[in-house]
């Protein structure tokens, strides 16, 4: 279990956070990462819930990965209004396309949902450091590569959400999704104004929806999780 600095407000503090364990270092070490660490120059930075520490149009250098938390990708249009696009989880990464292809105008903003911590990777360190790392390198990079691809699958995802033509479709497609990536019939929700954000729909609409999918007995549901009955949504 390897050791790394976490930069707060005024100070460092030495903790533990099984970093190897993170998508990104899987295959390699807790001692390769703490190489990767060093001859990278990354750190993580710790942030409170409801702040925002990637904003759109602002200039970033840095890959992130969310080490601890859960944060939300908030889409910003011309005239400033917002949209969130999908939740970001351990291991989830943030900041690529800002720090990859820095004349691209970058419209998203990253908000954390509960007190986040983020290891941020200097993107030029992170192409100079392969004399200095060796295999670790190279296993670091297809790491990188695979989150890219989980990333878009997120969005393609989001489209298909979004395209259900009814609010009950739309609910129980977004279920689904969430089963297959917590790999668990049970699954995890946020709160339902953040849902009905999730959904885009009106929260007095889904609160509705949820009673009567309820009353049909094809949901079962609680404070912070919900539960489809397979066979009753056909």
């Amino acid at each position: 279990m390897e050791k790394i600095h976490v930069l707060g407000d005024e100070k460092m503090q030495l903790v533990h956070l099984d970093l190897q364990e993170l998508p990104l270092f899987r295959d390699i070490s807790a001692a390769e990462v703490d190489r990767f660490i060093e001859n990278t120059g990354a750190v993580i930075k710790r942030y409170e819930r409801g702040s925002r520490f990637l904003k759109a149009y602002e200039a970033n250098s840095n890959i992130g990965v969310i080490v601890e938390g859960e944060a939300q990708v908030l889409s910003e249009d011309r005239f400033g209004n917002e949209a969130i696009s999908h939740n970001l989880e351990r291991g989830a990464m943030l900041g690529s396309t800002s720090a990859i292809l820095p004349k691209v105008p970058y419209t998203t903003n990253i908000e954390a949902l509960t007190d986040v911590l983020v290891l941020w990777v200097p993107y030029r360190a992170l192409l100079t450091a392969g004399p200095k790392l060796g295999r670790t390198h190279g296993i670091v990079m297809k790491n990188l590569l695979e989150a890219f691809c989980r990333k878009n699958l997120l969005m393609m995802e989001k489209i298909e959400l979004l395209s259900q033509k009814t609010l009950r479709e739309r609910l129980i497609l977004y279920l689904l999704q969430r089963e297959r990536r917590q790999n668990r019939e049970k699954v995890h929700v946020p709160g339902r104004v953040q849902l009905a954000k999730e959904l885009e729909c009106n929260r007095s609409a889904l609160t509705r929806e949820i009673s009567a999918m309820r009353a049909e007995g094809m949901l079962d549901c609680g404070a912070d999780w919900m539960q489809l009955d397979k066979d009753k949504i056909g």
